[in-house]
């Protein structure tokens, strides 16, 4: 599916692999996340996914021209979740509807584990 913006020349459209890829980039820079999660269903067992499989951990819902993302992510052992997930919330908020011009209606956040970090 895509994201269509209206332009004085025509309509630009977006795909909702490319805003995953970009929301997911900006995601792991953001003060406190380890990475992106994905979850086996059969097993249950959360595994930190290498920055080519970062969409995997991100869910892109686009209707009519309105985003819904979720977060898989596992966080940094000793930090605040609710602050990370504020962090992560505004940053992508912002960057992704300068990025796209479109709006973003809600963002979850899902918590899959939590690291230490070297």
């Amino acid at each position: 599916m895509k994201g269509y913006i209206k332009t004085k020349v025509g309509n630009v459209g977006i795909d909702t692999e490319v805003i995953a890829q970009y929301a997911g980039s900006v995601a792991v820079e953001c003060f406190g996340i380890v990475g992106m999660a994905a979850v086996s269903v059969t097993d249950g067992f959360v595994k930190l996914l290498k920055k080519e499989k970062i969409t995997r951990g991100i869910n892109v819902v686009l209707t009519d021209n309105v985003l819904t993302l979720d977060f898989h992510v596992i966080v940094a052992y000793g930090v605040s979740i609710k602050t990370v997930a504020d962090n992560l919330i505004s940053n992508v908020k912002y960057k992704v509807e300068e990025f796209t011009g479109l709006t973003i209606e809600k963002i979850n956040v899902y918590v899959e584990g939590v690291r230490i970090i070297d």
